[in-house]
């Protein structure tokens, strides 16, 4: 029985560890590609970019432009709304 209890906390374990690997990871490529994001900045494709979802927000194409911002940074969905949203307030541009 003592064995089965044993096996029980090494899963445990194991799932902890696994899951903090992955939170790792999410935060690795968050920063990553904020990195990227200065460097698009900078060499003048983000603007072009950014002209573009602008575009897409002020025709109510919201979903597209998200999918655009979304493939073209490779962030995901919750950053790539949030991102939107702030363009959309940017250009006060409502639901």
């Amino acid at each position: 029985m003592d064995y089965k209890i044993i096996l029980m906390l090494a899963a445990v374990g194991v799932i902890m560890w696994i899951s903090a690997a992955i939170s790792q990871m999410r935060n690795d490529n968050m920063r990553m590609n904020a990195t990227l994001n200065k460097i698009a900045r900078k060499v003048g494709a983000f603007d072009e970019l950014t002209t573009e979802l602008k575009k897409l927000i002020s025709e109510h194409e919201t979903i597209k432009a998200i999918r655009l911002y979304r493939e073209a940074t490779g962030c995901g969905l919750v950053e790539a709304k949030k991102y939107i949203d702030s363009l959309k307030e940017e250009l006060k541009i409502g639901e």
